[in-house]
């Protein structure tokens, strides 16, 4: 069994809504089970800053797939829930980041393990260390807290339930 842990957000039409509805896709997945769900936090964009707040959350999931079969599966269900191509960063119904898996590290043209900018990203980190507080980056070799405590960025985010 593998380990992975895969960033929700969503800041288009009824937010909770569709990370619901993802997180209940992912419960059906093959071979995996959800073993730890963060709360929701209310997050500013980041990038292109004129667009509604997200919702986003983490998840921790044990799976019998590969990371390359998981990741397929994280876009069939952005497809399933409305998710088109727009412009990068911009407004999204649904957003599924394969962020870590086990500790492995990969560099490949449509994926990077672990997500290229986890370790800059209030809205990923905050929610990634209520549910894997010891948790370590494999790259940097330093726990998700500690990336958390360097971070230089301000963007708000609230827990909201």
């Amino acid at each position: 069994m593998h380990n992975a842990f895969v960033g929700i957000g969503s800041n288009l039409w009824d937010k909770k809504k569709n990370c619901q509805r993802a997180l209940d896709f992912l419960k059906g997945l093959p071979q995996t089970r959800i073993i730890r769900v963060s709360s929701l936090y209310l997050t500013q964009p980041v990038g292109v800053v004129e667009q509604p707040w997200f919702i986003n959350l983490v998840v921790k999931i044990r799976t019998e797939l590969n990371f390359r079969e998981l990741f397929k599966w994280l876009k069939e269900i952005e497809y399933l829930l409305g998710r088109r191509p727009t412009i990068p960063q911009g407004p999204r119904v649904i957003d599924l980041d394969l962020l870590l898996f086990d500790d492995i590290t990969l560099n490949e043209p449509h994926l990077i393990i672990p997500h290229p900018r986890l370790h800059k990203r209030r809205f990923v980190l905050v929610p990634l260390i209520e549910i894997a507080a010891k948790q370590i980056h494999p790259v940097f070799k330093r726990s998700f807290a500690y990336l958390l405590s360097i971070l230089t960025s301000n963007e708000w985010i609230i827990r909201v339930s």
